[in-house]
C-alpha cells in the first residue's frame, strides 16, 4: 500500500544552463547538476535512512560481516525487528538518462533498487526541443506568446499539452498506486523525473487545470515535493504535503549556479526567466 508519493525533479543540465527546452531530449546532468542532486540525496537519505534498514531486512546477504577465525557477527535480528524495517520504499525514475542519474544519487545511498518507466518522461516539447526562448520568439512570435500565456500556440509545433502531460502523468502514478493496491507494507514511492512533468502531474492529481495561470508554479532543479493519497485507492483524494523543496544548502548558497569551486572561468552563469 502506497501511502506516500514524494516528487523528486532531476539535477541541472547543460540545456538548463542555456535555456533551452529538453523536452525528451536525452541529455546527463552537468557538474552543477550532479553537485545538485548529490546534496538532495544526502538530505532525503538522511529523512528516509529507514529505508535502508527495510532492504537490509529484506536481503540479510547484503550486511557487511567481519571475517575471519575471531569475527563477531552482527546479529540480523538487530535489523528485522527493529521499527524502521516495517515501512519499504520503491523508487521509479524516467528512463530519461539525467534522471536515471538523479534517482541512482539517492538510491545507491541506501542500497535500493531503481526501476525506470518511459511514461514518466518530460513533457514533449516537439519541434521546439534543442531551442532557446528567444530562438521561438524569433520564429514565432505570436505562438510563443500564446505559450507564455497558456492559450495554446505551442500546440502548432508539435508541443505535447500541460493538459495531456499531466493526464499522462497522473494515469501513470495511478496505475502504480494499482500495482501495489495488495501489497500490506507502508510505502514510499519515490518517483523521479521533470519539472513540467511533475508540476502537471500534481495539478492533475489535485483536480486543477494544467493550463491555469494560477496554479502551482515552477519546480527547481533537484527540488522534491510530496502528497499524500487517501480514501479510495482507484480514485484516492490527494493532499499536497510539500511542493518545490530543497536540502537546507540550497537557501544559503547559489543553488542554480553552484559552489565557486566547480565552476571554471568561461562557465556562463545561471539566471532567472525574464518576461
Amino acid at each position: 500500500m502506497i501511502d506516500e508519493v514524494l516528487f523528486l525533479r532531476h539535477g541541472r543540465t547543460a540545456y538548463n544552463l542555456g535555456r533551452r527546452l529538453q523536452g525528451q531530449i536525452d541529455i546527463p546532468l552537468d557538474i552543477v547538476g550532479r553537485w545538485q542532486v548529490d546534496q538532495s540525496a544526502y538530505e532525503l537519505a538522511r529523512r528516509y535512512y529507514w529505508a535502508k534498514i527495510t532492504n537490509q531486512a529484506q536481503h540479510p546477504e547484503t550486511l557487511q560481516q567481519p571475517t575471519g577465525p575471531d569475527a563477531h557477527l552482527a546479529d540480523p535480528n538487530e535489523i528485522t525487528q527493529a521499527p524502521a524495517s516495517k515501512r519499504q520504499m520503491t523508487i521509479i525514475s524516467s528512463d530519461l538518462f539525467r534522471a536515471q542519474q538523479t534517482a541512482r544519487a539517492f538510491a545507491n545511498l541506501l542500497g535500493l533498487p531503481v526501476e525506470y518507466d518511459s511514461r514518466l518522461r518530460e513533457r514533449s516539447f516537439g519541434e521546439w526541443e534543442g531551442m532557446t526562448r528567444e530562438e521561438i520568439r524569433e520564429a514565432n512570435a505570436p505562438d510563443y506568446d500564446s505559450w507564455r500565456s497558456h492559450t495554446g500556440g505551442e500546440l502548432n509545433h508539435g508541443v505535447e499539452s500541460r493538459t495531456h502531460t499531466g493526464q499522462r502523468g497522473s494515469r501513470a502514478v495511478l496505475d502504480i498506486l494499482d500495482r501495489h493496491r495488495e501489497n500490506i507494507v507502508p510505502t514510499t514511492l519515490l518517483i523521479v523525473g521533470h519539472g513540467s512533468w511533475i508540476v502537471a502531474t500534481i495539478e492533475t492529481l489535485l483536480g486543477m487545470d494544467p493550463d491555469s495561470l494560477n496554479n502551482l508554479g515552477s519546480m527547481r532543479n533537484a527540488f522534491w515535493s510530496r502528497m499524500t493519497p487517501a480514501g479510495d485507492a482507484e480514485r484516492p483524494r490527494w493532499t499536497l504535503d510539500e511542493f518545490n523543496q530543497g536540502p537546507a544548502i540550497a537557501a544559503f548558497t547559489d543553488w542554480e549556479n553552484g559552489p565557486d569551486d566547480l565552476r571554471e572561468p568561461n562557465m556562463p552563469q545561471w539566471k532567472p526567466i525574464m518576461q
